[in-house]
């Protein structure tokens, strides 16, 4: 089995995931695009009924990428267009040719995605994620989404006090923790007209759980946000402890359908538990960590993940067809309520 991993030399998720795929006996290769073009040319090339895809390195050695049977899609950064290339309506024209070159390539591929690139998009967009998680049945924050300032307002009057805010997508340059709006900050709503902002009512917990999905096998763990400095952002918190968490079987069907939804062979989902005993739906991350839960509970995620990449069957439908989940009891209701669609269909 040879397995490729799209990410970078540095990420420590990839370096773990490869080294389990070698101890598991596949071959794999780490494909860096920041690479592209200076130190890597692509070619796909169709002949007499047969095509050729492959990966060059400038200081030799050549990538066979029909001989890939699986890819784990993991962060990958952008393309690495030369200085040299200093135009720029060039450089933009170099960087939009790659792209679709490269789009063009992984739809082409004969491989099991984890995840596939375009779903991997999709799936990050958390208005769509609360929708389909509402949909499904699991129970979701009371959420705006807005850049109204007057709707932002009345939000606040309605849970004073209770009102988190965060971003719809996290820049490198631009990254927040989720935060709690204070009174004083209030009176600066008036700059939510310039970029549309998430209030959500903050969720009283009892527990912040990680839940980590792959394939159909789920990685369960939690942690006490009581016990942290700062209770709204647990990613703020190192000195939180984790420990293992198994969740209901209703909360593991409905996951799994929301991955099924999405079209997801990987995702790392969090969820609250309320001191009432409900589980509420927060986001669900396509490229999420995992490592820190495994080092605390002794899961073995990295070793599954491999496996998974190495069988090279995916769990899910594709696309066109409807995205089907085994389930039974009050799961098999639920569905009987909220029928799925095809993914290609979904908005």
């Amino acid at each position: 089995m040879n397995v490729m991993i799209v990410s970078t030399v540095g990420d420590a998720h990839a370096r773990a995931v490869m080294a389990a795929l070698q101890t598991q006996g596949a071959a794999v290769e780490l494909l860096d695009l920041t690479n592209f073009p200076s130190q890597l040319a692509l070619t796909m090339a169709f002949e007499d009924g047969r095509r050729r895809f492959k990966l060059s390195r400038t200081g030799g050695g050549t990538l066979d990428l029909d001989s890939i049977h699986a890819v784990w899609w993991r962060r990958p950064q952008g393309f690495g267009v030369p200085d040299s290339l200093a135009d720029p309506d060039h450089r933009r024209y170099a960087l939009s040719e790659a792209a679709t070159a490269f789009d063009g390539l992984y739809q082409s591929m004969n491989a099991l995605w984890v995840n596939e690139p375009a779903r991997d998009v999709v799936a990050g967009h958390k208005p769509y994620q609360l929708a389909l998680a509402q949909q499904l049945g699991l129970s979701i924050p009371i959420t705006l989404m807005t850049n109204d300032p007057d709707e932002a307002r009345a939000f606040w009057q309605l849970y004073p006090g209770e009102v988190i805010y965060k971003q719809f997508k996290a820049l490198p340059a631009t990254w927040r923790e989720t935060r709690k709006l204070r009174e004083e900050e209030t009176a600066l709503l008036d700059s939510v007209r310039m970029a549309p902002v998430i209030f959500q009512r903050f969720v009283d917990a009892v527990a912040d759980v990680r839940v980590t999905v792959i394939g159909d096998e789920i990685f369960s763990a939690s942690t006490d946000p009581r016990e942290g400095a700062y209770p709204v952002d647990f990613r703020y918190n190192p000195e939180l402890k984790w420990q293992r968490h198994p969740l209901p079987s209703a909360i593991e069907d409905r996951l799994r359908m929301l991955m099924g939804r999405l079209g997801l062979e990987y995702g790392a989902i969090d969820l609250r538990l309320t001191p009432e005993g409900e589980y509420v739906f927060l986001e669900i991350n396509p490229a999420g960590q995992f490592l820190w839960v495994e080092m605390e509970t002794g899961l073995k995620i990295t070793d599954a993940l491999a496996a998974h990449l190495i069988k090279g069957q995916s769990t899910r439908a594709v696309p066109g067809e409807l995205e089907e989940v085994e389930l039974n009891g009050p799961a098999a209701d639920l569905r009987r309520k909220f029928p799925l669609v095809p993914a290609s269909c979904a908005s």
